[in-house]
């Protein structure tokens, strides 16, 4: 049941859908076509198709001796014509009844049917004895049998890494198009905050959430432009998002979006554009503001360091995605896990608590606390691998009871 506190909130996934809903892939989005070593973390334009069979030829699978299937018999002993080698294919005469040492990756001679392994073989003076019977087609890797020419081997809307740059390089790729980066703009609001790197004055704090949001565009693969922090001034304020608008797809500012707040800056926002300031049902993270400025989208990040990162985390990088045309974007599956410490929790908001989760020694996935949740301790995220998702109306958790593990994905664990 709703108390004062909590009534009117809207929850995490009526907030994200929305978003979604309201968004598209930018279809002004330019592509380009980039080298492979300049394309990690590069979302593809358009599907990659294979130039080539792979393998390209019919290969070995083992070392060996290659064979006319049709010339075996029991204990009859084959002569040994010549070798194959990778990179050095067989290429003399190849007498009836003999055989041909082959090594792993070599081409296969014409006419032969199979690969005898060598541990398979008796090396004899005369020639080679075949201790196991012989299948046709055996132990030999046909020409297309992974990739066959022509075919698909990555769609529109994947981000480049590691495991696709390697496969575009053994298929002899030398360039992929891809699509132009995201333009985000991003900036703090707040008299009290200061660069990092600048004495602190008293009551001032380190500006940490604009470092952390632009530490994560960049790991998203953005176009960022810094605009630093925003004073609480209207004419500064409204100057910093114009030029923001102008710039960017996607404008994200830190603070100033929680009740109580500059009544200016929601006043700025509703000429500017229309925004909704929303307050979540999560914790961390209540107050959240999305919306559309005159050309560019707009998120409100809150003020605490921790609740920025978790509102950029479950909302923003999905949007991202979705700008971008990201195909392949999904956070990791959740798990179950028993609760290896108690979790303090009061009924009323969906609860992110940094958690580290892993395997006891019975072999059974257990999660237990990082520490004090509050949404100053940001500490807790560089302690952490996981979220424990704990149900909005679920109060304190015992040690024991089973959780909800929701791993960090790339974006909080590099």
């Amino acid at each position: 049941m709703e108390n004062t506190f909590t009534s009117g909130l809207i929850s995490l996934q009526e907030a994200l859908d929305k978003m979604l809903a309201q968004t598209a892939p930018l279809t002004n989005a330019a592509t380009e076509w980039l080298p492979l070593t300049e394309s990690a973390g590069r979302i593809t334009a358009s599907p990659v198709r294979s130039p080539i069979f792979v393998p390209p030829f019919d290969n070995s699978a083992m070392d060996g001796y290659a064979l006319r299937r049709s010339e075996f018999s029991a204990d009859k002993i084959f002569p040994v014509a010549g070798k194959a080698f990778a990179g050095a294919p067989f290429s003399g005469e190849w007498p009836a009844g003999s055989c041909i040492r082959i090594m792993t990756g070599a081409q296969i001679p014409e006419g032969a049917d199979a690969v005898v392994m060598q541990e398979e073989a008796e090396v004899t003076d005369a020639g080679v004895r075949f201790t196991a019977q012989i299948e046709a087609g055996q132990n030999i890797r046909l020409i297309g049998d992974d990739i066959r020419e022509g075919q698909e081997v990555l769609e529109a809307g994947v981000r480049l890494g590691v495991a696709h740059l390697p496969l575009l390089a053994s298929l002899g790729i030398e360039k992929v198009e891809v699509k132009r980066r995201l333009k985000v703009a991003v900036f703090s609001t707040g008299d009290e905050l200061q660069p990092v790197g600048t004495p602190l004055q008293e009551g001032q704090i380190y500006d940490t959430n604009r470092f952390a949001v632009h530490l994560m565009l960049d790991q998203l693969g953005c176009e960022v432009l810094d605009l630093g922090i925003i004073r609480d001034c209207p004419v500064a304020l409204r100057r910093a998002f114009e030029q923001a608008d102008d710039f960017a797809d996607l404008v994200i500012s830190s603070g100033g979006v929680s009740v109580g707040e500059a009544d200016y800056t929601k006043t700025m926002l509703d000429e500017l554009g229309e925004i909704g300031f929303w307050k979540l049902a999560i914790k961390p993270g209540k107050p959240f503001a999305f919306g559309k400025l005159k050309n560019a989208w707009f998120c409100g990040l809150p003020g605490n360091p921790v609740s920025a990162v978790l509102t950029f985390y479950q909302l923003v990088q999905p949007l991202i995605a979705q700008l971008s045309a990201q195909s392949d974007w999904r956070l990791p599956p959740r798990l179950r896990a028993r609760a290896a410490t108690r979790f303090k929790k009061t009924p009323g908001r969906l609860d992110f608590q940094r958690a580290v989760f892993n395997h006891n020694a019975q072999g059974e996935l257990e999660a237990y606390t990082t520490g004090p949740q509050g949404s100053h301790v940001f500490s807790s995220y560089s302690l952490a691998n996981c979220f424990v998702v704990l149900e909005r109306e679920r109060g304190d958790v015992a040690v024991g009871e089973w959780v909800e593990v929701e791993p960090f994905n790339a974006l909080l664990k590099e």
